[in-house]
């Protein structure tokens, strides 16, 4: 529970500096890329955070690899997380950022699960009664999970709406057991 405390503090703090330079969307596009980048080179991450090399050369590499493509401010992130033993984090930390990014727009992510592929009508309407339920704009991620056997289940914000057969199934067992 620490480290997910430790990850919102430095998120917050990277989201307060992009905030008073007006930056935001432009940190999260590097984020993004840095993002990306670890995904790419899992070695880059164990690498940075071992102790067995010398922390001047982990910072060197930082500067190394993006000193020239990223603004100060994340280039200084990164070798706070670095010299602080919380460069594993990375990942935790930029979906902090993130998170405060879709508060302070306004928006929120809906996974959405159906038994079949659901048509742009579906879709639309689905996002529109999601919009009015939370008063957010909706970014729909749209996934077929065939197990569901019909119906919908919908995560947003931490809650889950399940109006899937699947669902109903276990509530008629539960009443019947």
């Amino acid at each position: 529970m620490k480290m997910m405390q430790t990850d919102k503090e430095y998120a917050e703090a990277l989201f307060m500096l992009a905030a008073e330079e007006q930056k935001i969307e432009q940190y999260t596009e590097y984020l993004n890329t840095i993002s990306a980048l670890i995904r790419e080179n899992p070695d880059y991450t164990d690498f940075l955070s071992s102790p067995a090399i010398p922390l001047e050369e982990r910072l060197k590499a930082i500067d190394d690899a993006f000193d020239e493509t990223m603004p100060e401010y994340i280039v200084s992130f990164l070798k706070l997380l670095c010299e602080n033993g919380h460069i594993r984090s990375l990942n935790e930390c930029i979906s902090e950022f993130k998170k405060l990014v879709m508060v302070i727009s306004n928006k929120a992510v809906a996974n959405v699960y159906s038994a079949i592929e659901l048509t742009d009508e579906q879709k639309n309407a689905l996002c529109e009664k999601l919009s009015k339920i939370t008063g957010k704009v909706i970014q729909p991620v749209y996934t077929v999970d065939e197990s569901l056997i019909g119906g919908v289940k919908i995560e947003i914000e931490g809650k889950t709406y399940d109006g899937s057969i699947k669902h109903r199934l276990y509530d008629v067992k539960d009443v019947i057991i």
